[in-house]
């Protein structure tokens, strides 16, 4: 892989990794469509470190507060129903799910899960699901309402992401939904809750290219060019996503998704794009 194809990957996992449309899916798509190399689930995993950094600065605030408050919390238990307190237990809460079944099927997600007839069929089935969500939601809870059920069912749908095409992203905004959030409260957690389970998932994959047990066959400059173009598309995309949802609905990433998802099918069955 160049380093223009390589450019193009992390405009892609920025663009889209933070909207409902599955970056893990988009990364396998077009490459195939372009008749490029898969890049690899160890080059995912290591760019979503630029759009999570991209989290962490938008966010800072928020996740100084969480982090400080929730670490106090555990010496002094006047804090522990503070609302930020709260929040980084929800969030402990609903990455563990995603922890294990990332550990316990880490082989099928790097190998048989990388498959396009998979990938159409959950931007399809799971772009379903959102506009479900989105339609029959109540939409009326806040972020500061979330409990201890809602996070661990949030986790849950977040673990489902471990399947490309499905959208880490979309799964656990459609579960904000489905709990009754209203729709920026959904996005603002699931991008609060992408800091824990993708910066650990990256690093993990980012040591194992460093000692050299893992080929992830993409010069390391390439990389680091791909994280940082990442970054900085990921950055912009949450500033103008918030605003989106403050007036609009899922329609137009439900429509994208169905698109997708069907034209990817129908290229992989007249053998246009490889499986």
């Amino acid at each position: 892989m160049d380093l223009l194809q390589s450019i193009i990957l992390g405009f892609l996992q920025g663009l889209t990794e933070f909207l409902p449309i599955s970056s893990s899916g988009h990364l396998l798509i077009f490459p195939a469509m372009f008749g490029w190399d898969d890049p690899g689930a160890a080059f995912t995993a290591v760019i979503q470190l630029g759009t999570e950094a991209a989290v962490l600065i938008y966010f800072r605030q928020d996740l100084w507060n969480i982090s400080t408050t929730w670490l106090r919390s555990l010496r002094d238990p006047s804090l522990r129903d503070d609302p930020n307190a709260r929040m980084g237990w929800y969030l402990v809460a609903a990455t563990i799910p995603i922890a294990i079944l990332g550990l316990a099927f880490s082989d099928q997600i790097e190998t048989a899960a990388r498959n396009l007839w998979l990938v159409g069929t959950t931007l399809i089935v799971f772009g379903i699901v959102l506009g479900i969500a989105d339609n029959i939601g109540s939409r009326k809870r806040q972020i500061e309402e979330l409990s201890m059920r809602d996070g661990v069912l949030i986790g849950f749908a977040q673990s489902l992401a471990l399947i490309p095409g499905v959208s880490r992203s979309g799964a656990t905004i459609s579960a904000g939904l489905f709990l009754g959030l209203n729709r920026a409260a959904a996005a603002r957690f699931s991008f609060l809750l992408a800091v824990p389970a993708v910066v650990i998932s990256g690093f993990y994959e980012l040591s194992k290219i460093i000692k050299g047990d893992e080929a992830v066959g993409v010069p390391f400059l390439n990389i680091a060019v791909a994280t940082l173009v990442a970054f900085a598309v990921g950055f912009a995309v949450i500033h103008w996503f918030l605003r989106y949802l403050s007036n609009n609905s899922f329609a137009i990433f439900v429509g994208y998704r169905l698109i997708l998802g069907t034209g990817t099918l129908i290229l992989v069955a007249a053998g246009l794009i490889s499986t």
